[in-house]
């Protein structure tokens, strides 16, 4: 009978070459944890001349996607046929979350190497949407509109296509669905949910400001 050797699902899953983490799970998470952290109060202090914490969160929220995005999904985009026997952080990084959805550690063709280099290249540029919104420039409710439509577009065709496949990627464990699968991407689905209607509802203000007639003589 053939023995599994690796912590992925399926269990019949073929990744040859495969070497396990020399990190323990809590230390990959950590560290991405601590660099979200990071970003997202540097994006705070950059916004300091913000009032509202709504724009200020925002500010860090986009630093933090520019970082995911840049960062480890570049990373992912370049490695990922070295992924199973890489041992480096980030490499490992990929591998434990891998154990959520073992499409990114076997190089899945469209979702975990196409799209995330999609991703990597294209929402990589939320760093100058950054400065948008820190220069309070005037399209920046039409930028967080248009990056934040497509971050919740990804997001539901991530889940959608794992429906489909019926849900055969992930360790039952709740760790690894529950938290790193369900609860991670489900926050692509609130906060850009969320900066869409934000973004919306100050579009609709300007626009029925620029409708209202204007007072001859003033």
């Amino acid at each position: 009978m053939e023995t599994t050797t690796h912590p992925y699902w399926p269990r019949n899953l073929s990744l040859p070459g495969y070497v396990s983490n020399v990190r323990p799970g809590w230390q990959c998470a950590g560290a991405v944890a601590a660099a979200g952290a990071g970003l997202l109060a540097l994006g705070w202090a950059l916004n300091r001349n913000e009032r509202s914490p709504v724009r200020r969160v925002a500010a860090g929220w986009f630093l933090v996607c520019a970082g995911i995005h840049g960062v480890l999904e570049g990373y992912f985009s370049v490695r990922h046929r070295e992924l199973p026997a890489d041992t480096g952080l980030l490499g490992e990084v990929w591998k434990e979350y891998a154990k959520a959805d073992s499409r990114y550690v076997k190089s899945d063709d469209f979702r975990s190497v196409h799209w995330e280099t999609v991703k990597g290249l294209g929402w990589a540029h939320q760093l100058p949407d950054l400065r948008v919104l820190l220069s309070r420039h005037r399209s920046r409710f039409v930028l967080q509109l248009i990056v934040s439509l497509g971050q919740l577009y990804g997001d539901v065709l991530y889940f959608a296509t794992e429906a489909r496949a019926g849900w055969t990627h992930s360790d039952p464990h709740p760790l690894y669905f529950w938290v790193y699968f369900v609860v991670l991407n489900g926050v692509w689905l609130v906060v850009p949910s969320a900066l869409i209607i934000d973004a919306w509802n100050h579009l609709c203000a300007a626009q029925r400001d620029h409708d209202r007639p204007h007072k001859k003589g003033h």
